[in-house]
């Protein structure tokens, strides 16, 4: 399992057209010595022996294997910790100068940490709170600010993001979307294209070349870049649920949960503030 981070690599998904698959070989091709350009799940060693791929997954007879009970705990928590950190920002810093450069310093912060936990090889529940503290102090800042200027914006971007991510959820467990590697490929195409456009984008925005945050305005423009980002949640979304699908269908060890929690709070975040923008563009419009 790795991170739903939109900035950060995938792993868990093989070279071929199928599903993850914890028993398939490695792939010709893959960087020999680099743990990232290796499929994480080839040779699983949570699989029971004999239990070939394609075959219905068997999870190991064993209590500390990841169930979605822990998934959910602890996503509750790190969701809860960034709750927190943002309510205590929003009722603690009022909007000033020196609360946006704390917010621009807790979010460097959270980046290091959420960086740093994305290239351990194992969990680290410290590191993950660490993050979704920050993370709220940064959120907590930002949502005071938006909402100073477009009363109940957060309220509404919140909403917004509980239903993307519940439309998401239902789609997926219908089946409607497959998440197959080829689709993992061409969405992280997508999504790293997207990046690179909006890196561009912020150049030139800060050497005076594009106008009023350029692709990122308050404008059609701005709301059509903003619709594009949220879909790209969504997308990254249906990859932590087939991660965690996966993880406890083949008996990942518990501590795995809080990859998929740190995963799950990622994405979340990177939805909430592109559905704050996006309500914003939209009320402007009024």
């Amino acid at each position: 399992m790795r991170s739903s981070n939109p900035v950060f690599s995938r792993r868990g998904f093989s070279r071929d057209n199928g599903y993850a698959g914890f028993n398939t070989a490695p792939q010709a091709g893959y960087a020999q010595g680099n743990p990232y350009a290796q499929n994480p799940y080839a040779q699983n060693p949570y699989a029971q022996a004999g239990v070939q791929y394609g075959a219905p997954p068997q999870a190991p007879a064993t209590t500390d294997r990841m169930t979605m009970d822990d998934v959910v705990v602890r996503s509750a928590i790190t969701l809860g910790t960034v709750v927190v950190g943002a309510v205590l920002a929003w009722a603690l810093l009022p909007v000033t100068a020196t609360s946006y450069g704390l917010a621009v310093g807790s979010a460097i912060v959270a980046f290091v940490l959420a960086m740093v936990q994305n290239f351990k090889r194992t969990p680290s529940p410290a590191l993950i709170l660490g993050y979704a503290a920050f993370e709220g102090v940064f959120l907590g800042v930002i949502s005071e600010m938006y909402n100073s200027r477009w009363s109940g914006a957060p309220f509404q971007a919140v909403l917004g993001t509980m239903a993307v991510s519940a439309a998401t959820l239902l789609v997926y467990k219908a089946g409607w979307i497959r998440v197959t590697a080829r689709y993992a490929r061409i969405g992280m195409a997508i999504a790293l294209a997207f990046l690179v456009v909006m890196a561009v984008n912020l150049l030139l925005v800060v050497f005076g070349v594009a106008e009023n945050g350029g692709l990122r305005s308050f404008g059609p423009l701005g709301a059509l870049v903003g619709i594009i980002a949220i879909l790209l949640g969504a997308f990254f979304l249906t990859l932590d649920f087939k991660q965690i699908e996966d993880g406890i269908a083949y008996g990942a060890p518990r501590n795995e949960s809080w990859l998929a929690a740190f995963g799950l709070t990622v994405t979340l975040v990177w939805i909430y503030l592109e559905m704050l923008r996006l309500v914003a563009i939209f009320t402007n419009n009024d």
